[in-house]
Formats: C-alpha cells, structure tokens, sequence
C-alpha cells in the first residue's frame, strides 16, 4: 500500500518565528501561504509543515499522489482505497473520506500512543 509522500505538520505558536529557525536549520519554504497561517517547508527529502492555529498537536502526514518531490504522480493508491484497506486490518479510523465521491480528500486516525495520522489526498 503506497501512502504518497511524507511530511511531519507541525502545530506552531508563531508561524514566523517557526520559518526563521527550520531555515537555520537549512530547510527553504518549497509552498504554502503564510497569510492564512500555514507553510511547507523542505530540506533535501525531508518536509515539513509549519500550521499556525489550524492543529491542536503535531501529525504525520502522507499524501497520495505526491512523490518526494511533491510533484503530482500519473498513478497513485487513491486515499478512499487506502482507507478500505486499513479498516479490512482492523484500524479505526478517527475521520473518513467518502467512499462515493473521487478527487481531493482525506482519512485520519491516531497511532497507539495517541499520534495523529493524516493521509490528505489533493487530487
């Protein structure tokens, strides 16, 4: 099962403050939009997201669709099939993509030590 590209979303406190120091770190902003709170930032193949005000915690991150590039790939596992998979293991998942729909859409669930998963899905 291909969950897409990963990234760690960060729920931060002051989104420029949070930018100046991932820069000190060597990442460069790759996307976003700083005016509605939120940025993504890359190092190499390590990505980030820096989300002021929209998480209550930090969340793993996959998107289907991305590769580690975050360029759109022609074939990828779709998030609602993603999603029938977890459940046929047994997962609960804590939101739902709607099965009957196509295109842009997302699942959630949490990991045993209360980490949230999202796995968002743009096209």
């Amino acid at each position: 099962m291909e969950l897409g590209c990963f990234s760690v979303s960060l729920a931060v406190k002051d989104l420029e403050r949070s930018r100046a120091f991932y820069e000190a770190l060597g990442f460069e902003t790759h996307g976003g939009d700083a005016s509605q709170g939120w940025l993504i930032l890359r190092n190499g193949d390590a990505k980030i997201g820096l989300f002021q005000g929209m998480f209550a915690k930090n969340i793993l991150t996959f998107s289907p669709g991305l590769d580690e590039h975050g360029k759109k790939m022609d074939s990828f596992t779709d998030v609602r099939e993603i999603q029938a998979k977890l459940e046929e293991k047994g997962l609960e998942l804590t939101t739902k993509a709607d099965p009957g729909t196509s295109g842009p859409a997302s699942a959630t669930l949490t990991d045993p030590d209360g980490n949230p998963i999202l796995i968002d899905q743009y096209f």
